[in-house]
């Protein structure tokens, strides 16, 4: 009787620091990824990256936890850690294509190539962004499509954010012929660009001869704009263009060859 008290004592006291080391360790672990959960709010990471870490930590320390109350029982742990290395190893190899995204989008999160709401072309597809996770990424097209990229597809290709800054510089070649008075065509393109309000005064835009052609002397018209602006003033000054040269003269030539033809004797 006495050994079996003494058995039941010493267990019994196991048993307390096992429970104990369990309630305690859950209360630290959780009170440490709140602290660091809300330090990653005020440093404003991404709510979608900052959900996953807290999910990830808490499922960490619940096994380490557990592991240790088991080891005050007296219960041989080695043989779990072999067991949940090989089967982290497994489930790694089986999933290594979601883990690569995984990886992928808390690199897209962290160092914010794009943000929900910019237009951008990756991956070989191009459109807005509406939601970044940490599996995938879902854009819009222009003409209403939505496309689903795997996150590891976006990070392992070129990436163009069309939107990424404020403003952008807007480019346009004009043909005219070669007996039009170049002076003039100048002058044009440079009223038709001053003329419209959303064109930013700096940096300057430029209207310069670029390049003479075999059929054409071209001109070239830089101009920065408003992000938002870009497209509705391409447009409108393409249009713009055509109506004024139609208006004095000016000609936008087509291709054209010369071919002379010599009668034999």
């Amino acid at each position: 009787m006495e050994a079996i008290w003494s058995l039941v004592w010493v267990y019994s006291i196991k048993i307390v620091v096992a429970i104990a080391i369990f309630v305690i360790g859950r209360k630290v672990a959780k009170f440490a990824i709140n602290m660091l959960v809300k330090v990653m709010e005020k440093a404003k990471v991404d709510i979608t990256l900052v959900k996953f870490l807290d999910n990830v930590l808490n499922a960490v320390a619940l096994v380490a936890i557990v592991l240790a109350a088991l080891s005050q029982l007296g219960i041989e742990t080695t043989s779990f850690v072999a067991i949940l290395g090989a089967a982290g190893l497994a489930v790694g190899l089986a999933f290594k294509d979601s883990l690569s995204n995984v990886g992928s989008g808390i690199m897209i999160i962290l160092f914010r190539p794009f943000k929900v709401g910019d237009f951008v072309e990756t991956a070989g597809e191009a459109g807005q962004v509406e939601e970044i996770s940490i599996f995938h990424t879902i854009m819009k097209t222009v003409d209403n499509k939505v496309i689903i990229i795997p996150n590891s597809k976006i990070t392992s290709d070129n990436i163009v954010n069309f939107t990424g800054e404020d403003t952008r510089r807007c480019d346009f070649v004009f043909g005219v012929s070669y007996s039009d008075d170049i002076k003039l065509v100048k002058e044009t393109l440079k009223e038709i660009i001053a003329q419209d309000s959303r064109v930013i005064k700096e940096p300057e835009p430029l209207v310069a001869v670029s390049n003479l052609n075999n059929s054409s002397v071209d001109f070239t018209v830089r101009a920065w704009v408003k992000t938002d602006d870009y497209w509705n003033f391409r447009f409108d000054t393409i249009e713009k263009v055509k109506l004024t040269f139609d208006e004095k003269g000016i000609s936008i030539p087509f291709p054209q060859m010369d071919v002379y033809y010599r009668q034999k004797d």
